[in-house]
């Protein structure tokens, strides 16, 4: 903001809540200068600037007994806006943002302003190269975690690496099966204890390098490092060849029909062996970081991406405060005239139901009545899927009893009276002490948590809420933190890879509120999983969730439907995984005949 504006808004802080604008105010120079922390001339220069900016009328008082006047002829609000609007149309999105921040920006205003904002997000077209930058912006209304491939679980930190980084297979939901990435081919021996990978060549990372097998080598080499959370899952292999520069071979201890889905995940995404993730950014993938700070995330197009060069040259991800909508504006270019056309367009919208489900689970780190079987059976019941749908409805569409949308599909669901939760609680030896429930500070998660909280009360549960913007597993076990969660799980489109992942993944929700003896029945449970056939598979992943039900370790709600509001002017839609838009296919129709 600039310090005109500054000046204004601090001597209207201080001098007009007690009256309205156009109408003269008594001051004196000398309790101006006190407003202004600054010396009685400087105060005569500044009213002087605010009134050639027509912010106020100054009528200094002429000898002595006349006391000087001061009009404001503009509110708070308007030069707020209007100095958004100016930060706007310079392209200072970042400055517009911490002006929303600003303590004197009303409610009603923030919206307002937020609206201009958003109005800015989705497609522009930039002159800054001759033929013009094609520039998506989109926003985010939490900060953005961990980008590191050796440490990342959440769906959308995954999804960016995605766009940053390559692995050496990919898999093909369509097809349930897999295609060259880094790698142009691969084999197995015949008893699947020894595989070879064949890399493609002059592949470059962002940095300019070419990629050899050293690299892959090293990246598997890092996970082991840093002991990452999904390293259980790559126990197996016991020695890594070099057979030349582009050819790798994995030795394994035994049989494992399932390494491709561990070297298609976001895990095994090939970083240079001689750039430290530390300090500097480079893969192999359609976009590269050109800057990431709290405010913003940039990603741009990599002209020597060894696929299909992205159509969009840039793409930025803007955080915007918690109050923020989730819900996405996109104005683009009329198809015709090349000028914005109004929201009102933005009607093309598709629906994706996500694999996985909202649900909650208990933390089994911390003493109390959570541990006892009947009194999670109460909640079971408290936490009605069917009345989730009926009462909240929303993004809700299907109850859950699987993380797989098609094997809740299996099941008959019955939903007890509230009654029998309020006995189960008797039972339970619960004698009315006040749990607390957590969920993130969402906008959906703390509407499904006030109405369990609600629920709870009818039947004389006393649960008190705790709003969380980060997941820290450490914090989490302490035993000042909740005995129960909410919180949502997304799958990738590889499920298989996704489920076992749940299961095996040490930074996960799951491995941080069970104890060591109920961690171990799933992995003696799942121990023959990456030896067996997909149906043998299968059935071990289903028995592992039969284990959180019969047990009522995790409660299971509602599949989620993901929707995104889209011009019609948007093409290249592909959904990729997690249900997000693949944006290295996305491309803007700017005419048409």
């Amino acid at each position: 903001m600039d310090h005109n504006s500054n000046h204004f808004l601090c001597l209207s802080a201080a001098v007009l809540p007690t009256t309205g604008t156009d109408e003269p105010i008594p001051v004196t120079i000398e309790s101006l200068a006190s407003i202004l922390c600054c010396t009685p001339r400087n105060v005569k220069f500044i009213l002087r600037k605010l009134e050639e900016q027509g912010f106020i009328h100054w009528q200094p008082g002429r000898g002595r007994g006349h006391i000087s006047q001061l009009t404001f002829l503009r509110t708070i609000e308007e030069v707020l806006e209007g100095n958004f609007q100016e930060l706007i149309s310079k392209g200072k999105i970042k400055e517009a943002i911490e002006l929303l921040s600003c303590g004197q920006v009303s409610d009603p205003l923030k919206e307002r302003l937020l609206m201009v904002l958003n109005k800015q997000m989705g497609f522009r077209s930039e002159s800054e190269s001759t033929s013009g930058l094609d520039v998506l912006r989109i926003t985010r209304n939490r900060h953005l975690e961990v980008l590191d491939p050796a440490y990342v679980y959440t769906a959308f930190e995954s999804y960016l690496l995605g766009q940053i980084y390559s692995t050496l297979v990919t898999y093909d939901a369509a097809s349930d099966s897999f295609l060259p990435g880094l790698a142009h081919m691969w084999e197995a021996n015949e008893d699947h204890t020894s595989y070879i990978f064949y890399l493609r060549k002059g592949v470059r990372f962002h940095h300019g390098r070419i990629m050899t097998s050293r690299d892959v080598k090293e990246t598997f080499q890092r996970l082991i490092d840093l002991n990452s959370p999904a390293l259980s899952l790559y126990k197996d292999i016991e020695r890594v060849e070099l057979e030349s520069d582009h050819r790798i071979r994995f030795e394994l201890s035994r049989p494992n029909l399932f390494f491709l889905h561990m070297f298609s995940c976001i895990h095994m995404s090939i970083l240079p062996f001689d750039v430290d993730l530390a300090n500097e950014v480079s893969g192999t993938g359609p976009y590269r970081l050109l800057d990431l700070n709290e405010d913003v995330l940039v990603l741009t197009a990599f002209d020597y991406y060894y696929g299909i060069r992205p159509l969009l040259d840039r793409v930025e991800i803007w955080y915007l405060p918690e109050q923020a909508s989730n819900e996405r504006l996109y104005e683009l270019p009329n198809p015709v005239q090349g000028e914005l056309l109004p929201n009102i367009i933005c009607n093309h919208s598709i629906d994706y139901p996500a694999l996985g489900c909202r649900y909650i689970l208990f933390n089994f780190h911390k003493e109390g009545v959570h541990q006892n079987l009947q009194f999670r059976q109460a909640i079971r019941i408290l936490y009605s899927r069917a009345a989730l749908i009926k009462e909240l409805g929303g993004n809700r569409i299907t109850p859950a009893d699987s993380f797989l949308p098609w094997e809740s599909s299996k099941r008959d669901f019955v939903e007890p009276a509230l009654e029998h939760a309020r006995n189960l609680l008797l039972a339970s030896g619960y004698q009315g002490e006040t749990l607390t429930f957590a969920t993130k500070d969402k906008k959906e998660e703390r509407e499904e948590a006030l109405w369990f909280q609600e629920r709870a009360a009818s039947v004389g549960l006393q649960i008190n809420l705790n709003l969380f913007n980060e997941f820290n597993s450490e914090t989490i076990k302490k035993k000042n933190t909740a005995e129960i969660l909410l919180v949502e799980e997304v799958l990738e489109d590889d499920w298989q890879w996704g489920m076992i992942n749940y299961f095996n993944n040490k930074s996960n929700y799951l491995f941080s509120l069970l104890q060591n003896d109920q961690v171990m029945l799933f992995s003696k449970l799942l121990y023959e999983f990456t030896q067996s056939p997909k149906e043998e598979r299968i059935k071990l992943l289903d028995q592992a969730e039969g284990v959180l039900r019969d047990n009522f370790w995790v409660l299971h709600g509602c599949h989620m439907n993901k929707k995104a509001q889209l011009n019609q002017s948007l093409f290249g839609l592909h959904t990729g995984s997690f249900g997000f838009l693949d944006i290295s296919k996305l491309w803007i129709k700017t005419t048409s005949f």
